[in-house]
């Protein structure tokens, strides 16, 4: 048995391997500020653009949507403390930043149209709530998302956004004059530009913040073309307002709206699992499952909190676990420092005011590589995935489903409104569709039969050069497909067909 000794001699054990790999070091002020704020950068671009996205599709007024923005920093702040700081079983105590997650846009924004904003709100604490209770059970629920199910829900909320942000670019178009003025297509990609050139020719520090100097310098570019920035609302704002719980009044709970958002909410404790065992993995401090179901419920509280305080769910970022490996830096209290300072920047309305003012045009530059990069994930995340003939259905069937109302967004239009808050944001219909399809052709079963099938479906022909290399002798060097392929069996070149 284990005496009381023991485990006193594990937890001291416990205690001096964290403070040999420095997660629980706090560093002197003058580093910790500076390291702070450059995980506050590293998240702004993409922690602001959800309420851009939610309230602009809801018509708000420009005083709304920069309350939008404090209340979504003022939240993820906290959320970040208690994520990194913890208290009881709240908290994977782990250098995580906490933001508003992109997975809940397409959800929010049907049962924004259908129920108004209150509805949105209602979802987000229910969707909370559900999390906090299926925290420490959610280890026996992640069988059913696989990298087959994950990547192909992260590929549909990155492709279902760039509908928003060509919305962007074709502000100031009208029914007489349709399609994107050409200045703003100029902007955009100039954007776009400036956020490639940054990748290639910045050290790897800035870089990692490319999108958000690719937003600054269009913005300052914009500001010498009349009319493209519009800070007239800066004046007004002031420099300290509180956040308010239900500014727009009390929470509706409602059950299609609510089943909808909960679904969201399994696939952001689907990534919240990815982030933290891999900044466990990064910080040489594996994470257990009590640590596992401690930071889910601190999603699950963050997400309860923005319900209350006027935001949305939230989530452990991926680009801030990239720069926790980037910079070597291993201090949990490193994103602390990151969370005081949103909720600094929550309290400050003039800053909300200046990004609202942001062109929609350059918003739009830099959506299309934000949101690309949430499809690129996605990618990164099927290349795990061995593509036999079941595999490329469950990835076909449930992209195509998904994208549906994305081009046609009036097709469920004569469907009961239930249906439409589930499948007109195309998310929750991509999530359901291929969490289904991976439960009926991925069975144990069907795995063992599919373990002796090539990885190429054969019904899925090969076109272009790649369809030339495998019966043109020539093909050798092309890196299309392994020369051994175009060898007899006695390893000699097969001849030329005549």
């Amino acid at each position: 048995m284990t005496t009381t000794g023991d485990k006193a001699a594990k937890a001291a054990a416990r205690k001096a391997r964290a403070g040999e790999n420095g997660v629980d070091t706090v560093p002197p002020l003058a580093k910790l500020f500076p390291l702070g704020l450059q995980h506050v950068l590293a998240l702004y671009a993409g922690a602001v653009a959800v309420p851009l996205i939610v309230g602009g599709a809801l018509g708000y007024s420009a005083q709304d949507l920069a309350f939008l923005i404090s209340a979504d920093l003022f939240i993820a702040g906290i959320a970040t403390i208690v994520q990194s700081v913890g208290f009881w079983r709240f908290g994977v105590r782990l250098p995580l930043m906490q933001g508003v997650t992109f997975a809940a846009v397409g959800p929010m924004i049907a049962i924004g149209t259908q129920h108004g904003i209150q509805t949105i709100f209602g979802s987000v604490i229910a969707c909370g709530l559900f999390m906090i209770l299926v925290a420490p059970f959610f280890a026996q629920l992640l069988r059913f998302f696989p990298p087959i199910v994950t990547g192909t829900v992260i590929l549909i909320i990155g492709l279902s956004l760039m509908r928003v942000a060509a919305g962007w670019i074709t502000t100031g178009s009208t029914a007489d004059e349709p399609g994107a003025p050409p200045l703003n297509v100029a902007f955009a990609f100039g954007t776009l530009l400036v956020i490639v050139l940054i990748e290639r020719f910045a050290p790897a520090a800035i870089a990692r913040v490319s999108v958000l100097l690719g937003l600054v310098i269009g913005t300052i570019a914009a500001l010498f073309v009349p009319g493209m920035v519009d800070w007239s609302n800066v004046g007004e704002a002031g420099w300290f307002a509180v956040v308010t719980p239900f500014h727009f009044g009390l929470p509706v709970f409602e059950f299609a709206s609510i089943l909808s958002m909960v679904i969201v909410g399994i696939v952001i404790m689907t990534e919240t699992t990815g982030d933290m065992v891999a900044v466990g993995e990064i910080v040489e401090k594996p994470v257990n499952r009590r640590q596992l179901a401690d930071g889910l419920r601190a999603d699950g509280l963050g997400t309860v909190l923005g319900g209350i305080f006027n935001t949305f769910p939230y989530t452990a970022f991926a680009q801030n676990v990239g720069l926790v490996s980037l910079t070597g830096v291993r201090s949990r209290y490193v994103a602390t420092m990151a969370g005081a300072i949103l909720v600094i920047l929550g309290v400050v309305p003039k800053v909300s005011a200046i990004v609202e003012g942001v062109p929609r045009a350059v918003l739009g530059g830099a959506g299309i590589a934000l949101f690309g990069m949430v499809a690129a994930s996605g990618i990164r995340t099927l290349a795990k995935v061995k593509f036999n003939n079941k595999n490329v259905l469950i990835v076909a069937l449930s992209v195509g489903v998904a994208l549906l109302p994305t081009v046609s967004p009036t097709i469920y239009d004569r469907f009961p409104t239930w249906f439409q808050l589930i499948f007109d944001s195309g998310i929750s219909a991509g999530a359901i569709v291929a969490i289904l399809l991976n439960l009926l052709l991925n069975s144990s079963d069907m795995r063992a039969q599919a373990a002796t099938e090539p990885a190429l479906g054969a019904y899925d022909a090969v076109r272009g050069p790649a369809a030339a290399a495998l019966v043109h002798p020539e093909a050798e060097g092309t890196g299309l497909i392994p020369t051994a392929a175009l060898d007899d069996p006695d390893g000699k070149k097969s001849a030329p067909s005549a």
